[in-house]
């Protein structure tokens, strides 16, 4: 039996390792949820004016109900759409009248042309947004040929004579079509806790069996049989 012992001990250890891997995943799974649960909360609570003073990551999607004109200059920003496709999402200025933001108006195919600014002044409920697009294979932004690859708020707020603070529109009180708001919600923010935990199971699973078959052929060839 004594030879048996090390690999049994080292199977059971593998099956072990890799089921609380599992768990814990299982465990992370449960956070995650109420993470995005939470943020789609407050994705969608009734709006508030516009706050003086905003912290990046107290008032992450905060949702606002803005009052303005639309500026008349508007920037592209590449991005795409499943089942639909390239296109760009819309960024102009937005004048409050006492504070010049930056407004996601939302997405148009590439082959579409940007409508004029609405005249008049405007309502837009949305959320307040810190976008991350950018990673290390982000292009830069070809701002004279006004393709940008990534909502870059300093830079856009330069190029809009802005604040750096961007709403994205989820609501506005006149038709901006072909434009469509693209508002924010929590289907960009990864949640793979479920892939991960099943692999380990899956994992433990295969050791498991593996590391029965390998006991049995040891059985086997200490019996001398082929």
């Amino acid at each position: 039996m004594a030879r048996y012992l090390f690999p049994l001990i080292l199977g059971l250890a593998g099956i072990a390792v890799l089921v609380s891997l599992g768990v814990w995943q299982t465990q992370r799974l449960a956070w995650k949820e109420g993470v995005l649960a939470d943020i789609e909360a407050r994705i969608a609570a009734e709006p508030v004016a516009l706050p003086a003073q905003l912290d990046p990551e107290a008032d992450r999607y905060l949702p606002v109900e803005v009052s303005g004109t639309v500026g008349d200059k508007a920037l592209r920003v590449l991005v795409s759409q499943k089942q639909v496709g390239a296109g760009y999402r819309v960024i102009s200025a937005f004048d409050t009248g006492g504070r010049r933001i930056l407004l996601d108006r939302g997405f148009i195919k590439v082959a579409q042309e940007i409508p004029a600014a609405p005249e008049g002044e405007v309502m837009v409920r949305g959320n307040v947004h810190w976008p991350d697009d950018r990673n290390s294979s982000t292009p830069e932004n070809d701002v004279e040929g006004n393709t940008w690859f990534a909502r870059d708020l300093e830079q856009m707020a330069g190029e809009l004579e802005a604040e750096p603070l961007l709403v994205v529109a989820r609501k506005t009180s006149f038709s901006d079509a072909p434009v469509t708001p693209l508002p924010v919600d929590t289907s960009n923010i990864p949640n793979d806790h479920l892939e991960y935990a099943v692999t380990w199971f899956g994992l433990a699973a295969i050791w498991a069996v593996m590391s029965g078959y390998f006991l049995w052929r040891m059985r086997k060839t200490a019996k001398g049989e082929t």
